[in-house]
């Protein structure tokens, strides 16, 4: 059993919206991306995405016109087919726990789309 210090591993990257598999738990996988500026809008059909704040402020915006605020140490649960558009001002740090399956822009296309993601 290996402890993982997620301080150490947003360490071992400094891009952003790329995110890393840093573990698995029951066929989910747990990811840790930086993130900066905004993402695009986007839905996740089948899964439900989890994002919870480690360092800095999340926002998330939805279709009906309101927007999530998500700070350290709290979470959010995007439900399954909401569209949604992350975003922060400063540089933050989220991890998300979501199906293997779970591509980062849903069904879009898009130069931020990740298919195979590095495990650190």
């Amino acid at each position: 059993m290996n402890v993982i210090k997620l301080e150490d591993k947003f360490a071992q990257f400094t891009d952003q919206w790329n995110p890393r598999i840093i573990g698995e738990l029951n066929d989910q996988h747990i990811k840790i991306a930086r993130v900066q500026g905004e993402f695009i809008w986007h839905n996740h059909a089948q899964e439900d995405e989890l994002f919870i704040v480690v360092k800095g402020r999340l926002y998330i915006d939805f279709r009906d016109g309101q927007t999530a605020e998500i700070n350290p140490g709290e979470l959010l649960v995007v439900p399954r087919g909401t569209d949604h558009r992350p975003h922060s001002e400063g540089e933050t740090w989220i991890m998300m726990i979501e199906p293997q399956s779970t591509v980062n822009t849903g069904d879009i296309e898009s130069e931020r789309t990740r298919h195979t993601l590095e495990q650190i």
